[in-house]
């Protein structure tokens, strides 16, 4: 076959009708935030617009909207301007970013930082970078690991997963390996469908019996655990266990990019080998200035982090309560099991329609066939009232369409 625009064309229409025919096509509602009314927003449908409630945002405590944060990038911005200039090796190396490396430092009590431009990049480019330094590493990944994470070790030989938070099938693996190679375990802190925590204390010390390199990305922990909002492992005392901790500011923080911390060498290492770093413009300095000023506010965001996990334990509580298959979760996400994916979209469709409460499905790849979910993320700015307009919209749905209620948590 002679391959023609149209051939091409029609290659990809039957792609895009095939994830229609699974419900996996994925489709977004038009928000505009309101700047001081999180969590509201504007959904435009077409030439009309109506107020509704988000349940789904990543920014967690609503820093996007502190006024301290879009205070410090109307001035950032009309400071240095809008762009930075290039990438850190040629001309876009600012001073900004250089103050919140030094920061990010010392708030993961760590000797350097080094910026990205998001969270997916600091994981994908770090990862593989550090396969490439380190011949012969053998890598330990968890199996719910973040697809960033999964990019950085994509098609490396040297590669074993072990089972979701399971300590002996991870020793297991460490224990069945060369035990002179170099090795690195990586996971994460809060994992962001199911909202489990690693067991990182234990993590540290398997990694210290097999001699192994850590990592650990902290993106949906960050600025939420901790006595300074470091995380969970500064929550549980293990920042110094683990020798790379990534973090984002594309959540709690508010703002977009993402970063790394650890030695001052291993950070060097990293700024000098990874193409995801040396190729890439650098971070505007507006957002640098925006994330520098909610790691302020984080870092003392006491109330707020409190508030936040009352929210999220009534929440619990309520669909709990109700009967609703929710699945178990010892941290701020809420995940409610649906299962199917025409059906998990008919359920968040059906509440953006009918009760202006925007959530989006979550679907395959994001989470494996059949465990389709809503995944909910109260904030400390939902209020009691809309968690029971939630939950009640929810309970009313699932008696109405005769949905299974079988509790998993």
């Amino acid at each position: 076959m002679t391959w023609t625009p149209e051939n091409y064309a029609a290659h990809f229409a039957v792609d895009i009708d095939a994830l229609k025919k699974d419900g996996r096509y994925r489709s977004f509602a038009v928000l505009e935030r309101i700047c001081g009314e999180f969590p509201h927003a504007m959904l435009h449908e077409g030439e009309s617009a109506k107020k509704v409630v988000v349940w789904c945002s990543n920014d967690y405590l609503g820093m996007g909207q502190n006024p301290l944060v879009l205070n410090a990038m109307d001035e950032a911005l009309f400071k240095w301007g809008a762009g930075s200039g290039g990438t850190r090796n040629i001309g876009g190396n600012t001073l900004i970013h250089t103050k919140l490396e030094q920061e990010l430092a010392a708030w993961h009590k760590k000797e350097a930082a080094l910026l990205f431009n998001s969270g997916y990049m600091s994981n994908e480019a770090t990862l593989a970078t550090l396969i490439r330094l380190l011949p012969g590493c053998i890598v330990f990944s968890d199996a719910k690991n973040h697809a960033s994470m999964i990019a950085g070790m994509k098609g490396y030989p040297h590669k074993h997963v072990f089972k979701h938070n399971d300590l002996d099938d991870l020793e297991a693996k460490l224990a069945a390996t060369e035990p002179d190679a170099p090795k690195l375990i990586a996971c994460e802190s809060v994992y962001s469908m199911d909202g489990t925590i690693a067991p990182l204390a234990k993590i540290v010390a398997l990694a210290k019996k097999y001699g192994a390199m850590t990592y650990l990305d902290e993106v949906h922990a960050v600025g939420l655990y901790g006595p300074n909002g470091a995380g969970i492992a500064d929550r549980d005392g293990m920042q110094d266990g683990f020798d790379i901790i990534e973090g984002t500011f594309g959540k709690a923080f508010g703002v977009a990019g993402g970063y790394i911390a650890g030695s001052r060498i291993l950070i060097d290492a990293i700024r000098s080998h990874a193409p995801g770093f040396i190729f890439t413009t650098s971070l505007p300095p507006v957002l640098a200035a925006g994330a520098l000023a909610s790691l302020g506010v984080l870092k003392n965001a006491h109330d707020l982090r409190a508030r936040q996990q009352r929210q999220a334990k009534r929440l619990r509580g309520k669909l709990r309560a109700a009967g609703l298959p929710l699945l178990p979760s010892e941290s701020h996400i809420v995940p409610l099991l649906i299962g199917g994916a025409h059906c998990c979209r008919g359920v968040s469709d059906w509440l953006l329609e009918n009760k202006s409460i925007y959530v989006q499905p979550i679907n395959y790849p994001t989470v494996a066939v059949g465990e389709e979910r809503l995944r909910l993320t109260p904030s400390p700015l939902h209020t009691d009232a809309m968690i029971d307009e939630l939950v009640g919209a929810l309970d009313y749905l699932w008696t109405q369409q005769h949905l299974p209620r079988q509790m998993v948590a």
